[in-house]
C-alpha cells in the first residue's frame, strides 16, 4: 500500500459516497487508475464495505452503556459460546475481547435506562460463561467514528 492508496482510503473514510470520478479528482489521479486501485483495495480487504452512518438518537436509541464482561473460564468452548451469543444480540453495537480483566467490552445502545435494564437482565446477564458484568453509562461522545489515521 502506497501513499496514493492511503489518500484514497482517507477520502473514502470522510465520504463513502464519492463517485470514482470525484475520488480520482480529490487524489489527483485519472479515473481508470483510480478505479483499479479502488477495486484492488476492496479485493485485498483494506476496504471491508460501505455503509451509512446513522445517528442513534435519530432512531430512538438515545441511551448508551459500556458493559464489561468477565468470564468464569476462558476455555475455547466458553469463549466461542459467549462470542456467538453476543453476536446475536442486536443492541450490542460493538464487542471487543480484551487482554487482562475484564475479558470483554460491549457497547450497547437502547432507547432508555428501563430498556437497558431489561436487556441486561434478560440477555446480557444470561450470556454463556459470564461470571460478572459491570456497566458504565456513556455521558457524551467526545471522539466518535473517527477515520483511521493516514
Amino acid at each position: 500500500m502506497d501513499a496514493l492508496d492511503r489518500k484514497i482510503l482517507a477520502e473514502l473514510q470522510m465520504d463513502g459516497r464519492l463517485t470514482v470520478t470525484e475520488l480520482a479528482a480529490r487524489v489527483r489521479l485519472s479515473v481508470s487508475p483510480c478505479h483499479r486501485r479502488l477495486r484492488d483495495l476492496e479485493r485485498e480487504g483494506a476496504i471491508r464495505g460501505y455503509r451509512a452512518v446513522v445517528d442513534p438518537a435519530a432512531v430512538g436509541l438515545d441511551f448508551e452503556a459500556l458493559v464489561f464482561a468477565t468470564l468464569r473460564w476462558e476455555d475455547p468452548d466458553t469463549v466461542s459460546a459467549f462470542e456467538e451469543a453476543v453476536a446475536a444480540v442486536p443492541h450490542v453495537l460493538q464487542a471487543q475481547r480484551l487482554f487482562g480483566e475484564p475479558d470483554y467490552l460491549l457497547r450497547v445502545a437502547t432507547t432508555d435506562l428501563a430498556a437497558f435494564q431489561q436487556l441486561y437482565d434478560d440477555r446480557l446477564a444470561r450470556l454463556p460463561g459470564v461470571q460478572r458484568l459491570t456497566s458504565t453509562l456513556v455521558m457524551k461522545h467526545v471522539v466518535d467514528d473517527r477515520p483511521l489515521p493516514a
